[in-house]
């Protein structure tokens, strides 16, 4: 390790470990907090593949507590009969939260089906809507839309907003953002997801590479930027100042670049290959006001840009 070595921002405890709690989906807050969703085991299956943490499997319905940590301070809120298989979850303006399905499907009436639930922030449904089919990144602004970026199977399935790769929406499943032409190539796979002050930034790849793409939903502007960093787990940017960091699945370590956006281009500056306490697998990266929240195994880091 270096001096830059990385901040530890929570981790489940050995005690909750060993009664026989596991930390699952979780999320950055646009003001910084860590939320995190605990099940028991006793809910939960798993196979062979995934590995880490994205291959349990729960038996729905289910009970969860969710854990939002802020500074020094641990709220939580006991969360009751969760109907769905959840692969996202995200905070929302009021205290309230949302977990989401990263697929959906055609009901038998045409319809698709709701794989996004809002809680109050007591913990009970508030409403449910549909947010798109391959959900891979999904993050929230300090006004409440949700972003999203989605894989191969929602981009080619049918889905209107999915289609095109990247998509915002309010919190009653409005679509209010597509991209309409003005990403330099169609995407193919959404990569993860930050947020700076009113900016959204995408992660996204294509044939012809890896992009970050900043929306300022005010105005509607768009900018894209390739990335020096192919397929990255996690991102976050301030200012000028970007850090990206890319996997080695299932390794306790990962791949830190630092870089700067100057003009059009985003350059390098700095590249190290950090150790983490825990192994790292998928949706492992979320970015806020330029500080990343990177998993590794049931601990959170914290790495500045």
């Amino acid at each position: 390790m270096t001096n830059d070595e990385p901040d530890i921002a929570w981790t489940l405890s050995p005690e909750h470990a060993e009664a026989g709690w596991r930390a699952l989906w979780w999320t950055a807050g646009p003001d910084g907090e860590l939320a995190v969703m605990l099940v028991r085991r006793r809910h939960l299956s798993r196979g062979k593949y995934p590995r880490g943490w994205i291959g349990w499997r729960a038996e729905t319905p289910f009970d969860g507590t969710l854990v939002i940590v802020s500074g020094q301070e641990q709220r939580r809120i006991r969360v009751a009969g969760i109907e769905a298989r959840p692969a996202h979850l995200a905070l929302l303006p009021g205290s309230r939260f949302l977990l989401a399905s990263g697929r959906t499907h055609r009901e038998p009436d045409g319809a698709w089906w709701k794989n996004a639930v809002v809680y109050s922030a007591e913990g009970r449904k508030e409403g449910a809507f549909c947010l798109g089919d391959d959900i891979q990144a999904l993050i929230t602004d300090r006004s409440g839309e949700v972003w999203t970026a989605y894989g191969d199977e929602g981009i080619y399935g049918g889905h209107p907003e999915s289609a095109a790769g990247l998509a915002g929406w309010s919190t009653r499943g409005v679509a209010t953002w597509a991209p309409e032409g003005r990403l330099p190539d169609w995407p193919l796979e959404g990569c993860t997801a930050a947020t700076e002050g009113e900016s959204v930034w995408l992660v996204w790849y294509s044939p012809q590479g890896t992009f970050l793409t900043r929306i300022t939903p005010s105005t509607g502007d768009v900018a894209s930027y390739r990335s020096p960093v192919r397929n990255p787990d996690g991102f976050a940017v301030r200012g000028t100042r970007v850090v990206l960091t890319h996997r080695d699945h299932y390794q306790r370590r990962t791949t830190v670049t630092r870089a700067e956006l100057v003009g059009d281009t985003c350059v390098v500056t700095s590249q190290e290959r950090v150790q983490v306490p825990g192994r790292v697998v998928m949706r492992c990266g979320q970015g806020r006001d330029g500080t990343l929240l990177l998993r590794a195994g049931r601990t959170w880091l914290r790495i500045d840009a």
